[in-house]
């Protein structure tokens, strides 16, 4: 991690690797947690693999869907790891990301405890990681985290929002 360009969070998640790979991999399951409630999460494409597209929309009401998220996976290593890219949107065109340009990789590790599940966010320039850290890194990565918590550590694994 270069503090100068990253962002990250770390959760021990209280279930099994295999849980939380599901909760990133089943559209139906990803979009019950991927956006802080109560803002409402649509998923286009989820293609969790090399090159698949990542797509989805948001509402704050359920109805009125805009926008929210076009990028493209980089690695998918099943129970181990994950990466996307905004800069690429999910037909590899070059995107104008926003609100900032980034790289998120998730990492899933054993744990006594369930799962250690880190997140690394990194960034092209010291300003795009100001930028994403001022505009709520913490807070909104954190409230997923904790949603995807909630919903693999729930019994069945399916949280209510």
């Amino acid at each position: 991690m270069n503090p100068d360009l990253d962002l990250s969070l770390q959760r021990i998640i209280r279930a099994p690797r295999a849980k939380i790979w599901q909760a990133w991999t089943d559209p139906a399951k990803f979009a019950r947690w991927f956006m802080p409630a109560p803002s409402v999460l649509r998923v286009d494409r989820l293609e969790v693999r090399p090159g698949g597209g990542l797509v989805t929309r948001m509402s704050d009401d359920g109805v009125d869907f805009v926008p929210h998220l076009d990028a493209v996976f980089l690695l998918a290593e099943e129970l181990e790891r994950i990466v996307f890219t905004n800069a690429l949107d999910s037909s590899w065109r070059p995107a104008d990301a926003h609100p900032v340009p980034l790289t998120a990789e998730m990492t899933f590790a054993d744990h006594p405890d369930g799962t250690d599940y880190r997140v690394l966010v990194r960034h092209g320039d010291p300003a795009a990681r100001k930028r994403h850290e001022e505009l709520g890194f913490a807070e909104g990565w954190g409230t997923v985290t904790e949603q995807l918590a909630a919903a693999v550590e729930a019994p069945g694994g399916q949280a209510t929002r």
